[in-house]
């Protein structure tokens, strides 16, 4: 089987599989508790928060941890305004995850301004767009860091820069899920990132909160993370993300590397074949573990399962709107639409991914090709 889907999720590393299970067999103490082997893991847990802050130059007082991207995502909006007591406005971009921008279009009902700034034909943000948006009266702004369905990166920095310099009071969010650990660090108020994209399990993740940002947090309770974000401390994914994290980083050069081969290789294989086009920025341009392509003459979700069946694991977009069937918002937003939108299949990759791999799903998606292109309606 050729796993080429990592942007919906990752294998968690066997490394970081044996800490999550130390810590949930033989190290199984809740670190809230007040007698020495709870305390012992306490300081565990906060070494390990402080690792993680570092890499994105942070200080371990600036990292909650969350239960992934999602909840990162949901509580840097909702932290953030519940401190304004105006209907301020709200900005994003047309191309955002569902779990920021549902949330954030769903605050028109509460009385919000709210404005989607567009992206050109690369999927990058607009940067004329979101400068005509930017006013006195913006308190929060959401733009992702790396889009998880074409690998265009936007500009964070150049972006922080323009926020601030044009709404001064308004605080810079940024989904970094598929971003943190493969991409550089850049500044900004917040930043969210998810363990189970770069092999480490399920259900943990980040928020980074800059000190002096004005944040309510999350979830109450019993105070942990510095009462803004309560429940008892997942200790055994928070080592384990630790560990994942601690790899990545002492591999970065090669595991980035690595990827670009694999993207690379299966683009110019792909190239090869008959009415086939790339969604998003160059290769040069775009993250080198994402590749979009459409397949023009067939639909993408018929495609999926047809090599599928041959061994080759794909996606047609995002795993949490993977259900949802109708219009890909995201390229719709970049002017990909008809038969180019219906044809279109994602491609990620992980470190473990081979360029062999690439020779042979290209071979797969070539076969299939040739036989749902016979059959289709003309």
């Amino acid at each position: 089987m050729i796993y080429f889907d990592n942007s919906a999720t990752t294998a968690v590393s066997k490394e970081a599989a044996a800490v999550a299970t130390r810590y949930m067999t033989d190290v199984f103490y809740n670190p809230a508790a007040a007698y020495s082997p709870s305390i012992a893991v306490e300081r565990e847990v906060n070494a390990a928060r402080a690792r993680l802050a570092s890499y994105m130059n942070a200080d371990a007082s600036e990292l909650i941890f969350t239960s992934g991207g999602t909840e990162s995502n949901n509580i840097a909006l909702s932290g953030t305004l519940a401190l304004r007591r105006d209907k301020c406005r709200v900005i994003t971009t047309a191309v955002e995850h569902p779990s920021v921008y549902v949330p954030i279009n769903a605050l028109k009902e509460q009385g919000y301004d709210v404005v989607v700034v567009g992206v050109d034909s690369t999927g990058r943000v607009k940067m004329d767009e979101l400068a005509a948006a930017l006013t006195s009266a913006v308190g929060y702004v959401s733009i992702m860091h790396v889009n998880n369905e074409t690998g265009a990166v936007n500009d964070i920095g150049g972006i922080y820069e323009l926020v601030h310099k044009q709404a001064p009071e308004a605080v810079l969010h940024v989904d970094g899920v598929q971003a943190y650990m493969k991409m550089p660090a850049v500044k900004c108020d917040l930043y969210s990132f998810s363990g189970h994209k770069l092999h480490a399990p399920k259900g943990v993740g980040g928020l980074y909160v800059r000190k002096g940002t004005k944040f309510k947090g999350g979830q109450m309770g019993g105070g942990q993370e510095n009462n803004l974000r309560s429940g008892t401390t997942n200790v055994s994914s928070i080592m384990a993300l630790d560990t994942a994290a601690s790899i990545y980083r002492s591999n970065h050069d090669a595991y980035l590397a690595n990827m670009r081969s694999v993207k690379e290789r299966l683009y110019t294989n792909l190239m090869r074949i008959k009415d086939v086009r790339l969604n998003g920025p160059s290769l040069d341009e775009g993250a080198p573990y994402i590749l979009n392509m459409s397949f023009l003459g067939v639909r993408g979700e018929v495609l999926l399962h047809s090599v599928m069946d041959k061994g080759l694991l794909v996606s047609t977009g995002s795993a949490c709107a993977a259900r949802n069937r109708g219009k890909n918002r995201i390229l719709t937003a970049m002017g990909i639409v008809g038969d180019r939108q219906d044809g279109a299949i994602r491609f990620s990759f992980c470190p473990f991914n081979t360029v062999n791999e690439a020779d042979t799903a290209a071979q797969i998606l070539e076969s299939s090709l040739s036989l749902l292109r016979k059959f289709r309606r003309r």
